[in-house]
């Protein structure tokens, strides 16, 4: 695959590189689209990480439909899959684990509920950028705080790749598009609506001043339909510290992580 990436690299070509882990759905086909405005070849790869997963039942559940996921890429124009056995991105010898400084984007959110989450997300990132050695990478905002972190991993690794956030894709009712998603029972999809839902009260009742009771009236949300919450959170678009009390101007997003059951579902809004 390098062999082929240096010969277009050569000729003047442009890669777009789209890292996926499989079970495809719109939202990655819109990822594609995008690199495919840009650039003359387009590189999916699909790996299951098992770095990334502190749950390993969770790494052990995650849906592998790879046959359905190649006909996707075939319609959806994608030029190259990249689909590596765990031998391929940590061959035996790779044996010095690199700890990539993240700072403060590691403590809080995913980094606080999911220990050691990021540190797998840069390892397979790491190798993944430098085997396809892109000239734009694109990611879903439905991760928020994962684009933030391969943002500081490319400042980190020193990469000319150019990152691009694509907006969120979510189904006609408003359910963010999740490979997760398939994971899920008739209620259980029907209660995850609640999600979608809290984020849009959060966004119509934002005023000046506290954001308690916006936090705590979206939880209960939440719970009214049977989810286990990790976090609702109002933060700052650029740093996600929290925000407690809003002064009107700074840039917020708001982020739910929480369980429907089994099922961990995240997304986020932003808010002005």
């Amino acid at each position: 695959m390098q062999a082929y990436l240096q010969d277009a690299h050569h000729r003047g070509l442009t890669v777009g590189f789209v890292p996926t882990m499989g079970a495809l759905h719109q939202g990655h086909l819109s990822l594609i689209a995008a690199s495919n405005q840009v650039n003359d070849i387009t590189v999916v790869s699909i790996f299951v990480n098992p770095a990334q997963f502190n749950d390993k039942k969770d790494f052990e559940q995650y849906p592998v439909t790879i046959e359905k996921d190649i006909e996707w890429l075939v319609a959806a124009g994608a030029g190259v899959l990249f689909l590596p056995a765990v031998t391929e991105i940590y061959p035996p010898g790779l044996t010095r684990e690199r700890f990539f400084d993240l700072g403060y984007l590691e403590t809080v959110l995913e980094g606080k509920y999911r220990p050691g989450h990021f540190q797998g997300v840069c390892k397979v990132m790491n190798r993944l950028l430098d085997i396809v050695q892109a000239d734009d990478l694109y990611m879903g905002q439905k991760d928020y705080q994962q684009c933030m972190v391969v943002k500081r991993l490319l400042a980190i690794m020193q990469s000319p790749t150019r990152l691009h956030t694509c907006p969120t894709l979510r189904e006609k009712d408003g359910l963010a598009m999740s490979s997760r998603n398939t994971r899920l029972g008739a209620e259980q999809r029907k209660n995850a609506l609640a999600i979608y839902a809290a984020l849009n009260y959060i966004k119509g009742q934002l005023r000046l001043g506290s954001t308690q009771s916006l936090t705590d009236n979206a939880a209960a949300m939440l719970t009214e339909k049977d989810f286990n919450i990790d976090y609702v959170t109002i933060a700052d678009a650029g740093t996600l510290e929290p925000v407690t009390v809003w002064d009107g101007k700074q840039q917020l997003v708001a982020l739910i992580a929480a369980f429907q059951k089994e099922v961990r579902l995240i997304d986020n809004m932003i808010m002005n």
